[in-house]
């Protein structure tokens, strides 16, 4: 594999595996010896990735808007374009126009005939039957769960008996 391949290889191991990377589980994802991936650090940093760590800790990436962007194959552009559609379809009317507007900025800075891909993705998602109305603020349970903080909610069981309830919402799942 040349050496360029390898090295993006390298970057996207660091996006996605979890932080800190040692330098052996590395080498064990890229199929080289410990020692190569030193050289292959030393070599993103000299290019102007911002790697956090050394050899005997990990390593972490700090993405970098001065670093080249990554090119997604035909399949990854398919995924992002389905999963940004599903939102569309199902996500508060403030979480579809944000995932339209990703969609867009994607999307527009892709290269041309992966832009061309993204416009004529395959794949969709879409909602057969109506939506049913939001009956919570879907944007206040978000901000609660980034802020790591509990809400206050009224709440209907089964039997109609009302409580007062403190939560803490940890995520939100669309079924």
């Amino acid at each position: 594999m040349p050496r360029s391949d390898r090295l993006l290889r390298l970057l996207q191991h660091l996006r996605t595996e979890t932080t800190p990377v040692t330098s052996s589980r590395l080498a064990e994802l890229s199929g080289v010896s410990v020692r190569a991936i030193y050289r292959d650090i030393a070599a993103l940093r000299a290019a102007g990735a911002l790697i956090d760590g050394q050899a005997g800790y990990g390593y972490t990436l700090t993405e970098d808007g001065a670093m080249p962007p990554q090119r997604l194959s035909r399949l990854e552009i398919e995924a992002v374009i389905l999963g940004l559609s599903a939102v569309q379809a199902e996500g508060d009317p403030e979480l579809a126009k944000a995932a339209s507007d990703a969609q867009a900025k994607i999307t527009a800075t892709l290269p041309e005939q992966a832009r061309h891909n993204a416009e004529h993705a395959s794949l969709r998602a879409a909602r057969v039957d109506p939506k049913p109305p939001m009956v919570v603020d879907a944007g206040v349970v978000r901000e609660a769960t980034w802020d790591e903080r509990a809400l206050e909610i009224d709440y209907v069981d089964g039997e109609g008996r009302e409580t007062r309830r403190r939560i803490w919402p940890l995520s939100g799942i669309f079924f």
